[in-house]
């Protein structure tokens, strides 16, 4: 899902990466530690951004941030969509 996820990301069909980015969401079975379920969350904001869902990106974005709120500042994912979050208007 996550592959398939950052695929359709890079196709620009924000629609679809969003669909497979809020399944490992809505999944998160008993590994809730998984590193992929925050990259999840900041692709998810990433796919509502590309759809043009200003709302729904903020939304995800501060998700992310609120997950990685204890993260080292200097980790290239959270200085990147610091980056993003900025820009949207």
């Amino acid at each position: 899902m996550y592959c398939r996820g950052l695929a359709y990301l890079q196709l620009r069909d924000g629609t679809k990466a969003a669909a497979e980015f809020q399944k490992i969401l809505d999944h998160r079975g008993l590994n809730s530690l998984n590193v992929l379920l925050p990259l999840a969350q900041l692709n998810l904001a990433r796919a509502y951004a590309l759809q043009g869902d200003n709302a729904k990106a903020r939304t995800a974005y501060q998700d992310f941030f609120a997950a990685w709120k204890d993260a080292d500042t200097d980790i290239p994912a959270l200085i990147q969509a610091k980056m993003e979050y900025a820009k949207l208007p």
